[in-house]
């Protein structure tokens, strides 16, 4: 998902600043006996209207208990970034608690577990430690000043005079009392109107190598995802979905389903975008399956456009061609024409599926006039808003229960709603044919390789004058494909005069280039989404592989091109640059016989990375077999989960290249359907990785996207000194470069 929605400035005064007194809030609600400590929203934001802020009992984000332990509620979604270890150590470092006694547990959908920038609740943009860093310390400080200020009373000393370390409170005179102990106490102190956070050298946790809380749950298999919740008396659906987007059944054989040993009930259902299809409810998935499968339905799709993707590509190129488009950058490239040296290129990506390891699922139970979801969302005020109106209720009537999740890329954070809008739209029309109780939709992997929401497919167009000294002079580029943000909520903020910002973020950044950017927005019928690191996924690439050319074309050294390009205004390019150049060997380091180094950097998300790749080819085929990182991303908070996360962007990178890592249409129809036909990255492909860290005490910045989008032009660069061949599209195709 994308990061860049809002005012970064605005945004950083929000954060940065802190929250008021009336911001926090203690609420007993969520614990018999103890401490409980939230804080409020203020109402004022950029998605939210403003209001004044309220007090939004019974939530809250601290709970002390008389056991000592210390339970974080984690306002994002955990699936598999580890903010359910980063955000409760944000707390536990101010706090002085015992990290053996620290639990995390997953905010359900409230407003007190709004974002304070955004004003909705939201898992993003890379975007749960930069905009928690001091949200959630501030917390843990508060609660600290309580337990202490309640110790002082107790053995009538001045607070001043205590101390505290790892959940206990100690006295001058030798007296100490744990947190556990204090926190009924603690609770009756008046919430602090300030307080001062640690300085960085002071650090306990912050910047420590942390094991993450859930990883025993989950590698012993005892972690309790969506898909394995099943409420009692639960009925599972899987749903006949059109082949055609926005299509409608035209028939099916209900009779052939219900015959089928389990199957409960078949209805037909309306759908996302317009669509209809056939839900088939049972006791279990396994019929429920069959009962789909037994349906033999026909579609009408003669009122939906039909896309096949070679015709698509074919228009795309054309319009890249054509001048005209929105004028996104305006440059003087008047000296094309007569430039000593010419890069003329032509780029091409595929539509993307998210394909996280666990499929998307639904539990919605009605009752009476209120609505119980359970499901892993990274989008909860989006969907509670949504399910409220598909019900005819207000917001407040809907409860969603955030599960733990087995992955997303931001496929669960739709503008839409689209899936949990379909559970609901489901589980009103079980209800209307006069059945009861939870119904729990499941989506198979097909279902979620087929039902759209992908990483759209675009072409670039770039003319690149290049004088004698080697210098670009002139660079004339245009972008075509879907705009992700037209006609969703997002559309005021990132649509401006035809332009969508995220198709074209990363473009000429870092490097002074004369660049003219124009934007074709071309509409299809095919869902489109933000897939890891949004449109980054593709300028990055364009970028960093043209710069690597005109690199060549001057003859100059591709780090050393890059780095005067930069000039001196971006230190934290450089630094990231540096330091993966320093530890990978590069230019002072020789490699074995039919090897090549390849180079890239590129920003996103407010952080840098920087790769410095060794690849080489087997038996024709490209492999990359050593990955350095350089990464800036500020503060590092949990140097562990930075280091998994670039692993795993990474691999992620290098699944786009592979061969068979695209989604295609023929007749409006997606061609994939499973891992066998839809390739992503494998352990056996995975290069060694190795991640380095630029010290900083800044403000943290994102990490859980920054690291994708530069691996795969440094893969295709190190490709090109071992071939001669650029390579213009995505998956690589060696033959037809």
């Amino acid at each position: 998902m994308h990061i860049d929605w809002i005012d970064r400035a605005a945004a950083a005064r929000a954060i940065g600043s802190g929250l008021s007194r009336r911001g926090f809030l203690k609420t007993g609600a969520l614990a018999t006996s103890g401490l409980v400590l939230g804080f409020v929203v203020p109402g004022a934001n950029r998605f939210a209207q403003a209001q004044e802020a309220k007090v939004y009992a019974p939530n809250a984000f601290l709970r002390i208990a008389p056991d000592n332990t210390v339970t974080v509620i984690v306002n994002r979604l955990e699936f598999g970034q580890g903010v359910h270890t980063s955000l409760p150590m944000l707390i536990a470092e101010e706090l002085d608690a015992d990290w053996s006694q620290m639990r995390g547990e997953l905010a359900p959908a409230g407003d007190i577990y709004k974002d304070p920038a955004f004003g909705i609740q939201i898992t993003g943009g890379s975007g749960s430690i930069a905009r928690g860093f001091n949200q959630y310390r501030e917390i843990g400080a508060r609660a600290r000043a309580m337990l202490v200020a309640a110790a002082a009373e107790q053995w009538k000393v001045a607070p001043g005079q205590c101390r505290t370390e790892k959940g206990v409170v100690f006295g001058p005179a030798g007296q100490k009392a744990s947190y556990g102990s204090l926190a009924d106490a603690a609770m009756k102190q008046p919430v602090p109107a300030t307080v001062v956070l640690k300085e960085p050298k002071a650090f306990r946790y912050i910047g420590k190598p942390m094991r993450r809380i859930d990883a025993r749950a989950k590698s012993s298999g005892r972690q309790q995802f969506g898909i394995d919740f099943k409420p009692e008396n639960t009925v599972t659906v899987v749903v006949a979905r059109p082949p055609v987007f926005g299509a409608k059944v035209a028939k099916f054989d209900a009779a052939a389903a219900r015959a089928v040993k389990g199957v409960l009930a078949v209805l037909e259902v309306d759908l996302d975008r317009g669509a209809r299809g056939v839900a088939v409810f049972a006791k279990g998935y396994w019929p429920a399956k069959q009962g789909r499968d037994a349906l033999n339905a026909e579609w009408n799709t003669g009122e939906v456009e039909k896309v096949s993707s070679e015709a698509q590509l074919a228009r795309y190129r054309e319009l890249a061609k054509a001048p005209g488009g929105a004028v996104a950058r305006r440059a003087d490239v008047s000296t094309l024409a007569g430039a000593p040296h010419r890069i003329s290129a032509v780029y091409e990506f595929p539509y993307l599926a998210h394909a996280p390891m666990e499929p998307l699922n639904c539990v919605v139970d009605l009752k009476g006039d209120a609505c119980t979801i359970w499901a892993g969302t990274q989008f909860q005020t989006v969907d509670q808003q949504v399910a409220a109106t598909l019900l005819g209720l207000k917001p407040e009537q809907v409860t969603i229960n955030t599960m733990m999740a087995g992955g997303g890329f931001g496929r669960r954070a739709v503008p839409s709603s689209d899936w949990i809008g379909d559970a609901v739209r489901i589980a009103k029309a079980y209800r209307a044919a006069g059945h009861a109780g939870p119904v729990k939709v499941v989506w198979s992997r097909e279902d979620d390789i087929r039902g759209g929401y992908y990483r759209p497919s675009y072409v670039h167009r770039a003319d690149i004058g290049i004088d004698a000294k080697g210098e670009i002079v002139a660079w004339d580029h245009k972008v075509v494909g879907q705009s992700i943000m037209a006609g969703t909520l997002f559309e005021p903020m990132m649509v401006k005069n035809g332009v969508d910002g995220t198709t074209i973020e990363g473009m000429g950044e870092p490097y002074a280039l004369p660049m003219n950017l124009a934007v074709e927005g071309v509409k299809q019928n095919v869902p489109v989404l933000w897939w890891r690191s949004v449109g980054s996924t593709h300028t990055a690439y364009v970028m960093e592989t043209l710069i690597d050319e005109a690199a060549h074309v001057a003859k100059v050294d591709p780090v050393a091109y890059r780095k005067k390009l930069m000039g001196e205004k971006h230190a934290r390019h450089r630094a990231a640059l540096d330091l993966a150049v320093s530890k990978s060997g590069y230019g002072k380091k020789a490699l074995a016989k039919g090897h090549a180094w390849g180079v890239a950097v590129h920003e996103s998300f407010g952080s840098v990375v920087a790769y410095v790749v060794e690849a080489s080819l087997v038996d024709g085929v490209p492999k990359l077999h050593r990955a350095v990182a350089g990464v800036h991303c500020n503060q590092p908070v949990n140097p562990l989960s930075i280091e998994a996360q670039i692993q795993g962007a990474a691999l992620m990178g290098l699944g786009m290249t592979l061969p068979g890592a695209a989604i295609t249409l023929k007749d409006g129809v997606v061609e994939q359907q499973n891992f066998g036909d839809y390739v992503v990255a494998r352990h056996h492909e995975m290069p060694q990785v190795e991640v380095h860290i630029v010290p900083s005490n800044d403000p943290p910045t994102g990490i859980g996207e920054p690291g994708l989008p530069p691996l795969a032009p440094a893969f295709a660069n190190a490709v090109f000194r071992l071939t001669g061949k650029r390579l213009r599209k995505l998956p690589f195709d060696l033959a037809s470069a």
